[in-house]
């Protein structure tokens, strides 16, 4: 299974509070670009956003940081890991 880019994840929170991404922008202290950015997946949620996002939603900053690796890992894993695979020999 193929994870899903967090802004998809922040998008069924904001639905679900019927709560647009300036009003989440404003209560996360954070330029409103940044909240759609990543709400359009072009933008990765940082360190700091995930803390802000964690304290608001009151799920943890490692919440919204796992999602976010889970998904440049997936990403990574599609793009170059046949060619990492192939030039990268495990220790013995």
């Amino acid at each position: 299974m193929i994870p899903i880019h967090p802004g998809r994840q922040l998008r069924r929170e904001l639905a679900a509070r019927t709560l647009s991404a300036n009003a989440l922008a404003r209560a996360l202290r954070v330029p409103p670009g940044r909240i759609i950015d990543i709400l359009n997946g072009k933008r990765a949620i940082s360190a700091e956003t995930a803390l802000r996002l964690g304290r608001y939603f009151g799920n943890g900053g490692r919440f919204w940081l796992a999602l976010q690796v889970r998904f440049d890992l997936a990403s990574a894993q599609r793009t170059v890991g046949a060619k990492v695979a192939a030039e990268v020999q495990r220790a013995a």
